[in-house]
């Protein structure tokens, strides 16, 4: 059997789609996306179709391994491989290309996340020279809608002149939140959040300073979750406290090119 890798952009967005899902058929935690998501995700992450690829198997899609680029950070934005091939090579094939596009661009970094349990997919990283450089945690904060907390609502750019500059994970940088287009802002006399409310849940997408009472006054929005927030932020004990619980780990890992 022919493997074949091609760029992301030979396929329709629906077929993207649907090879997303097939990809992550069965992952650890349950992910589906549609045509709407799948754009959403390329702009909001600032995917590069042309840098992206998808494998396909005597014609049939079979993997697909998303690359983000910004300067000169790469980010592996999702990479899959459909059941019937996974455990053939076709993932660590799909890295390999994914590399040799980053180095045609020029990016000097490549990052991405591992769920701590998924033990296979860390090994073939650490095997293609990644490194972990720390542990990032997805929260979940229910709603309540008994808290008065005194904060102001602002506009994001406000809340991000409080905020301080540090690298924060793809899903939740600067470049993100300026993508997304929707974000807001909330401060109180000694700390500044910016998220947002695309629908139910509220995603906090930065926060500094003191964490209580922001973290009180998003919660009465909707429930909360914070993607990929580090393990020793300050923020997590109070999390914790809050009732806070967290969905899964992760491994942020490097390959310095």
């Amino acid at each position: 059997m022919t493997l074949e890798l091609r760029a992301a952009s030979s396929l329709s967005t629906g077929e993207l789609a649907a090879l997303f899902n097939a990809a992550y058929e069965g992952y650890l935690i349950p992910f589906h996306v549609d045509e709407n998501t799948v754009r959403m995700m390329t702009s909001a992450f600032d995917l590069d179709p042309e840098a992206s690829r998808v494998a396909l198997r005597d014609g049939e899609p079979v993997g697909l391994a998303n690359l983000g680029v910004r300067g000169e950070d790469g980010w592996v934005g999702g990479i899959g491989v459909v059941a019937s091939a996974r455990r053939s090579g076709v993932g660590e094939a799909l890295m390999d290309a994914l590399h040799e596009q980053a180095r045609e661009l020029g990016l000097r970094r490549v990052w991405l996340e591992v769920i701590v349990e998924n033990t296979g997919a860390f090994a073939l990283y650490e095997k293609l020279g990644y490194r972990t450089v720390r542990d990032v945690e997805v929260w979940s904060l229910p709603l309540s809608v008994t808290e008065q907390v005194d904060a102001e609502d602002v506009s994001a750019a406000d809340a991000q002149a409080r905020l301080p500059e540090q690298r924060e994970p793809w899903q939740r940088a600067d470049e993100t939140a300026a993508s997304y287009g929707d974000a807001r802002g909330l401060v109180t006399d000694t700390g500044a959040a910016l998220y947002r409310q695309p629908g139910e849940h509220v995603q906090l997408l930065r926060l500094a300073g003191e964490a209580e009472p922001l973290l009180r006054a998003l919660r009465v929005l909707g429930p909360v979750s914070i993607l990929n927030l580090p393990v020793d932020d300050p923020a997590a004990p109070v999390l914790r406290e809050l009732g806070a619980t967290v969905v899964v780990r992760q491994h942020e890992m490097l390959l310095e090119l």
